[in-house]
């Protein structure tokens, strides 16, 4: 007897609701299981309460922003380990300095985004074997 596969989950931090619906369909329909934070606080609660296997990390978010979000994950013992992906539509020149050295997957401009490259871009980090 097969046994079932248990979907990976993602959290998705993205103010913008239509942009974070868009993110959410897609994955859901690679079999991705997907949870939304809109804001930093639920963010940040939906990492913790789930501890997904990725999080889409926007920068520019109410409340908390992103990279006081990763601030917190890193320094904690939950989200240690848990891979994360900027997804900003700040150039990272731009970006606060040091998220590289808090362990990010990469660093993507969402308005350079084109097609299914997110959909690579996921499975790369969380494909078969990882």
């Amino acid at each position: 007897m097969e046994q079932a596969v248990t979907s990976k989950k993602i959290v998705i931090v993205e103010d913008n609701a239509a942009l974070a619906d868009i993110y959410k369909i897609r994955l859901e329909m690679l079999g991705y299981t997907c949870f939304i934070g809109y804001n930093g606080i639920t963010g940040l609660y939906f990492i913790q309460k789930e501890q997904p296997d990725l999080v889409l990390l926007d920068l520019m978010v109410p409340d908390i922003a992103g990279d006081q979000i990763l601030l917190r994950m890193r320094s904690s013992s939950w989200g240690k380990e848990i891979p994360v992906l900027i997804m900003s539509n700040l150039n990272e020149a731009d970006a606060p300095e040091g998220l590289r050295d808090l362990g990010i997957e990469d660093y993507i401009v969402k308005a350079n985004l084109v097609d299914n490259q997110l959909d690579q871009i996921i499975e790369g980090i969380l494909g078969p074997g990882r």
